[in-house]
């Protein structure tokens, strides 16, 4: 068991958290303007689409009508998209991919399904509804080339003002992530899959 913490312990470490209090107060003080933010999540590691659902549950847990369209993944059953079809009346989702690209092995096919989902997510953001819109694995459609990089951009950093989008997959353009607000990398330090365990529901899919 540990030690009794002395008083000249508490006191100290009292002191210290009040100086850490006071310089957070300030830098809150310091940061009133709120805009819509561009955010990006990479990298290799696991979670990017799923940090992605958890900031869809926060936004729509303060009422906010939520986007959330799937580049890549296909039809396949997902955990998500049974958990999403409960809150119908706030998050709107689209899968709009045709699966995995080795698993295609059809570029046309997967440019055109790639240019649907560009198509509906520009049409998202048009509407005033939308407060968050989540493009998931849109990296990956922009790595390959299904998309233009540049004029993607060019799209999402003129969105109005107040809208939030988050752009998921690895491998994120430079150009998106010089101009996002907010990028997340996510690094890979352990994987199941590498040690032979399948991807298992509730987990990965």
């Amino acid at each position: 068991m540990d030690a009794a913490i002395t008083p000249e312990e508490a006191e100290r470490h009292k002191a210290k958290m009040q100086k850490r209090k006071e310089l957070m107060d300030r830098r809150v003080a310091e940061r009133q303007s709120e805009k819509g933010l561009l955010m990006v999540h990479t990298g290799p590691g696991k979670g990017k689409s799923t940090a992605a659902l958890g900031l869809m549950m926060r936004a729509a847990g303060h009422g906010f009508r939520v986007g959330f369209i799937q580049f890549i993944k296909g039809t396949w059953a997902t955990g998500e998209q049974v958990a999403l079809e409960r809150f119908d009346d706030l998050i709107d989702h689209h899968v709009m991919g045709e699966g995995f690209t080795w698993e295609t092995q059809d570029k046309e096919r997967d440019i055109q399904a790639a240019g649907r989902a560009w198509d509906q997510a520009r049409a998202m953001m048009q509407d005033q509804r939308y407060r968050l819109i989540v493009l998931d694995e849109m990296n990956i459609a922009l790595r390959y080339g299904y998309l233009n990089v540049e004029e993607v951009v060019a799209t999402l950093v003129s969105r109005r003002p107040d809208l939030h989008v988050l752009v998921t997959g690895r491998n994120a353009s430079p150009l998106l992530v010089d101009a996002a607000d907010l990028v997340t990398e996510f690094q890979q330090v352990k994987h199941p899959f590498n040690a032979g365990i399948k991807a298992q529901a509730g987990i990965e899919f």
